[in-house]
């Protein structure tokens, strides 16, 4: 079982990463998702990459587990208002009404993940 937490534990730091890398070669894609009131939409995106990147990378060292799994939480917590605000535009800044019904969901098991992470480490 413990073999089982450690592989889903380097998943979640895999797509956290992946998700960090894809704000730097496709920052175009994210820039929709910042709110409007929001100044220097690009600066945002790769400063939300750089943490993304770096919480994947803390998730994977073990006396930093703990800390990385809570502010991957805090952040998909943080980003929840912009996924739920996205399914109810006209046109989705993800590109559908329903890409942005199945992101919603994809958001909590996110959350959910980190949160069994958080918990199940040492």
């Amino acid at each position: 079982m413990k073999l089982l937490w450690r592989v889903l534990q380097i998943l979640l730091a895999l797509f956290i990463g992946y998700a960090g890398i894809q704000h730097f070669i496709k920052p175009a894609f994210y820039e929709p998702f910042v709110p409007a009131f929001l100044p220097a939409k690009t600066v945002l995106v790769y400063a939300s990459g750089v943490v993304e990147v770096v919480l994947a990378i803390l998730l994977l060292i073990p006396q930093y587990t703990k800390k990385a799994a809570t502010g991957i939480i805090i952040l998909m917590l943080l980003f929840l208002p912009i996924h739920i605000w996205d399914i109810f535009q006209e046109t989705p800044a993800i590109g559908s009404k329903q890409a942005a019904l199945i992101r919603l969901p994809v958001q909590f098991l996110f959350i959910g993940w980190a949160y069994a992470v958080k918990r199940l480490s040492k």
